[in-house]
């Protein structure tokens, strides 16, 4: 359910970004900070639900709790000629990883299992 609702998404992603005018560059810094913050937000998303720690009030928040802190700190970055934007970039960058890690780990354990199971099956018939 969740692999198809992620196609989707992407797919859904395809189309509007093809149908889109382009962003200036002015604003380009501050929409790539911005999706990335959102997708480690989503990875985690993902993650605590095989981790069944999910909630949705946290998710939410973060979603766009993140999003505005990277965004402001690339305001301030920018303001100060400094790329501060880079601190941002490497810690959802890094958390987006291990989190990613973390689903496929999930994922490889219960295709193995699967695998073990069915193999079992096919030696006790």
């Amino acid at each position: 359910m969740i692999f198809f609702s992620i196609l989707i998404a992407c797919l859904l992603g395809v189309v509007v970004g093809l149908n889109t005018p382009m962003i200036s560059y002015t604003y380009s810094s501050y929409l790539a900070i911005a999706i990335i913050a959102a997708l480690d937000s989503v990875f985690g998303g993902i993650s605590s639900v095989i981790d069944k720690k999910f909630n949705m009030k946290t998710f939410i928040s973060g979603f766009f709790g993140n999003a505005i802190l990277a965004i402001l700190l690339t305001v301030l970055g920018e303001k100060l000629n400094v790329d501060i934007y880079l601190a941002a970039i490497v810690v959802f960058v890094g958390r987006m990883f291990m989190n990613l890690g973390n689903i496929r780990r999930y994922y490889v354990e219960k295709w193995t299992e699967k695998i073990k199971n069915r193999t079992q099956k096919q030696k006790n018939s």
